[in-house]
């Protein structure tokens, strides 16, 4: 357990850190999670807006470091593929 006042200061911090990241993490998935259940279902203008919607929540999530920037980006791409192939 922390003993030194900054080191209880940290804990604190840090919990309330945890808090916001998980509550960001969470609302990245569910955009993420409306995306695939568009393609599943087969829905072509439901996922493109999806899709619109989603991806500033992707990129926000790896400017906070969600997420890494690169897997960002490459969750990006594998969608926008997955939902251009069911336009075409």
């Amino acid at each position: 357990m922390a003993n030194t006042k900054s080191a209880k200061k940290m804990v604190r911090k840090i919990s309330r850190r945890t808090d916001i990241n998980k509550a960001r993490r969470s609302r990245m998935r569910t955009f993420l999670r409306k995306v695939e259940e568009a393609i599943t279902a087969g829905n072509a203008e439901e996922a493109q807006t999806a899709l619109r919607n989603a991806q500033p929540e992707l990129m926000r999530a790896a400017q906070s470091g969600i997420m890494h920037r690169n897997t960002a980006s490459r969750k990006m791409s594998r969608l926008a593929a997955r939902v251009k192939a069911m336009s075409a």
